[in-house]
Order: C-alpha cells, then structure tokens, then sequence
C-alpha cells in the first residue's frame, strides 16, 4: 500500500474527510447527540417535509381551499406557507410536514425558537436560497440566522 498523499483533485472533490481531516459528526459543535432524539436530521427527512408542507400550502389550501387559479397559486401557495410555518412553528416547533417526518426546530439551547427567530426563519426560508446553503452541521442559512436547528423527535 502507498502512502503517497491523494491528488489534489481527490480532495477537492471529495471534500476535507477524503484528504484525512475528520470534522465530527454533524451537530458535534453544537452540543448535540449524534443520533437518535435531538440529533441534527439529514437533507431527506428535511426535503420530505419541506414538499409536504408545500403541497398542503399550494394544491389542498391555495387551490382547493381558496380555489386559486394557476397563475396565482404559487404565490398564495407561498404566503399560505409562511403563515403556516410562523403559526406552527411558532407555536408547537414544527409544521405539519416536520412532524409526520419526525423533525422540530428548536434553538441551540434546545428551547422553542422566540417569535422574532421564527420570523426571520421563515423570511429566509421562503426566499429559498439561504434554505439551500448549508454548513457542516447541516444548518442552513436561515437556521443560522434565527439561531435554531432542525433536530429529530
């Protein structure tokens, strides 16, 4: 066996784990378990959730609800999402799609986000692109932001 340092190819693309650095599971910095309750979920559980609530906002509520014709129904869809994740969120730490996939958000601290985290959340959360950027720990900008993580139940 070699012990010739990979490419720098190899490591670029297989990120820092293949070039032999070893970051801790996700969530290791921020105090939470690797698995099991209260561990930071992964990107199919959070997706899952995440096309859930969309499907209720925009098909059952926009469209069937308030019976939105198709040029419009993103946009009420989109506002009927938002109002839920305030509410839900706000209130119980999840959304209908968190907890049929086992998710909630909860402050570093393990709390309940307050009002204002949970406003800033779901601002940036509905712009989509700070949803889509994420960190080691799996936190995406709109978590970072609001100080809160997407953990299992």
């Amino acid at each position: 066996m070699s012990k010739q340092q990979p490419r720098w190819t190899q490591t670029w693309m297989g990120g820092v784990r293949s070039a032999g650095f070893d970051l801790g599971y996700p969530g290791e910095r921020l105090g939470l378990p690797a698995e099991g309750s209260g561990s930071v979920t992964g990107w199919g559980r959070r997706v899952g959730a995440v096309f859930v609530d969309w499907l209720l906002c925009t098909w059952a509520i926009a469209g069937g609800i308030f019976r939105v014709q198709n040029p419009d129904v993103g946009w009420v869809g989109l506002a009927v999402f938002a109002v839920e994740n305030v509410l839900l969120v706000g209130t119980l730490g999840m959304t209908l799609g968190m907890r049929l996939f086992g998710l909630r958000v909860g402050t570093l601290d393990g709390g309940r986000p307050p009002f204002l985290a949970v406003l800033i959340r779901t601002f940036l959360l509905c712009l989509a692109v700070p949803a889509l950027i994420w960190d080691r720990d799996r936190r995406g900008l709109h978590d970072r932001a609001s100080n809160t993580v997407v953990v299992r139940l």
